[in-house]
């Protein structure tokens, strides 16, 4: 089993910073999200990224890298959640100071864009993060019981699994049963990994696919590359999250969403499952990256090991 470093567990009286490394959050809707970690009795500090705007941006790079910087190595804040994803977190993956981020093990939480740097902090550190809902696009209204149940893994290391009772039941694509660590995300960030000195190393673990706003045809270019890339064949499964909004409109003639994960995923004959709760839609089932995990599809569930959290570290 790969070797992963585990962040400091939060505690009731904690501070933890909010920032936007990628795209400018609505503010109005990151600051209502506030009440939530506060019922969790957490402070919030907000980063000064959620006040800038450089075009489609949250400042320029070396400011969001900055504020990054800062969070991780601030030993007040305890763990550092995403206000939105957007885009132009791989703009500042290489301004990363990885070894500052190894030795100030924190949470760091968010999904979408943020899949970038969920990947290079994973592959640079060992550090293990997280795949959440975030404060603009998720948590500043009618936030459902198994999003808010996410977050308890944060303070008390608990395993957690997926089923037909958790959440959507999902379908099998191919059966089998498999482990390995929990990779991936979103589908367009993964694969502008691809070249990169951040690129995903998908061989003996479990890839995560999610996305939202892509037509079919999207798709298909993506997991084509993928495919050609080897990353499905090194596989050792694959989970298929929500691809929300997902659905042909500029073509009149398409393949489906299903057809095109038989071209290019099934074909892999790799242990598949689609249809979770994971990704762009409420509720939002997160997960940490980084860890072992086992996905059975005769027993319907993709179980993370607990213990991904340090409570030795909760000072």
């Amino acid at each position: 089993m790969e070797s992963f470093i585990k962040p400091a567990a939060l505690k009731r009286g904690d501070t933890v910073g909010v920032v936007a490394p990628a795209g400018w959050p609505d503010r109005e809707k990151a600051r209502k999200a506030e009440s939530f970690f506060t019922e969790l009795g957490l402070h919030v500090q907000f980063g000064q990224s959620l006040d800038r705007k450089r075009g489609y941006l949250a400042g320029t790079d070396q400011e969001r890298a900055d504020e990054l910087h800062r969070m991780f190595a601030d030993k007040h804040i305890r763990a550092i959640f995403c206000a939105c994803g957007g885009y132009g977190t791989a703009r500042v993956a290489d301004r990363l100071n990885y070894d500052l981020i190894a030795v100030n093990p924190k949470i760091f939480w968010g999904y979408s864009d943020i899949t970038f740097l969920h990947t290079a902090i994973y592959q640079k550190t060992g550090l293990v993060t997280f795949h959440g809902p975030m404060l603009a696009s998720d948590l500043a209204n009618d936030i459902s019981g198994p999003t808010r149940d996410g977050f308890r893994q944060l303070f008390e290391p608990q395993k957690r699994t997926y089923s037909d009772q958790t959440g959507r039941p999902f379908t099998v694509l191919v059966e089998g049963a498999v482990s390995g660590m929990l990779v991936g995300g979103n589908l367009t960030l993964i694969v502008s990994t691809l070249g990169t000195p951040y690129e995903i190393d998908t061989k003996g673990k479990l890839l995560l696919i999610e996305d939202v706003d892509e037509e079919p045809y999207r798709v298909d270019r993506m997991l084509n590359q993928l495919r050609l890339a080897g990353k499905l064949r090194d596989a050792a499964g694959i989970i298929l999250g929500d691809f929300c909004n997902c659905a042909p409109s500029r073509r009149g003639e398409s393949l489906t969403l299903e057809q095109v994960f038989a071209d290019h995923i099934v074909s892999v004959g790799k242990p598949t499952v689609m249809g979770l709760n994971i990704g762009h839609c409420s509720p939002h089932f997160s997960v940490p990256l980084g860890v072992h995990a086992a996905l059975d599809t005769a027993a319907r569930t993709l179980a993370m090991d607990a213990g991904v959290v340090d409570k030795k570290l909760a000072t």
